[in-house]
């Protein structure tokens, strides 16, 4: 009962950090062996489901580890963030920004996601990443700034 009420959410949250449909469902399957391996360390201080989701986003962390992760540096001629016509996010639907994330580098697409989607600051994404949190910052910046471009590619297809 417990993996068919949140197993449907949590996929959402596996979904965004892996490259595939295949890699979101063992990241979701070991995320909840280790929610039954742990549940009775719950210690009923805030909300269950944030809890499994602190599991889902840790075990998505360590899955990309092992991939060897590398936060690297994407060649970028422009100094300054393309100005994007606000009516092109109104044509953006959910399933659009969620693909153009996907689309991220690793690097870029997991510090987005801990930064903007999951709510983590800096200092707590470089203690879960083992990185610098100026790292983290330059990561977030570039993955936005990527983000921009390929609204502003949408934006120019759209017109």
């Amino acid at each position: 009962m417990l993996f068919d009420r949140y197993a449907g959410k949590m996929m959402g949250v596996c979904l965004r950090y892996a490259n595939d449909g295949m890699e979101a469902e063992d990241m979701l399957q070991d995320a909840f062996i280790k929610v039954f391996q742990y549940i009775g360390q719950f210690k009923f201080e805030g909300a269950f489901e944030g809890w499994i989701r602190r599991i889902v986003v840790n075990t998505a962390i360590r899955h990309l580890e092992r991939k060897k992760l590398h936060f690297k540096d994407i060649d970028d001629n422009s100094q300054h963030a393309p100005q994007i016509d606000a009516q092109a996010y109104t044509h953006l639907g959910e399933a659009d920004l969620m693909r153009l994330i996907s689309g991220l580098p690793d690097g870029y697409r997991l510090v987005f996601n801990l930064n903007a989607i999951e709510g983590y600051s800096h200092e707590e994404i470089a203690v879960m990443l083992n990185i610098q949190p100026g790292t983290s910052r330059s990561q977030l910046v570039k993955a936005r700034k990527m983000l921009q471009q390929q609204i502003l590619q949408l934006q120019k297809v759209a017109v």
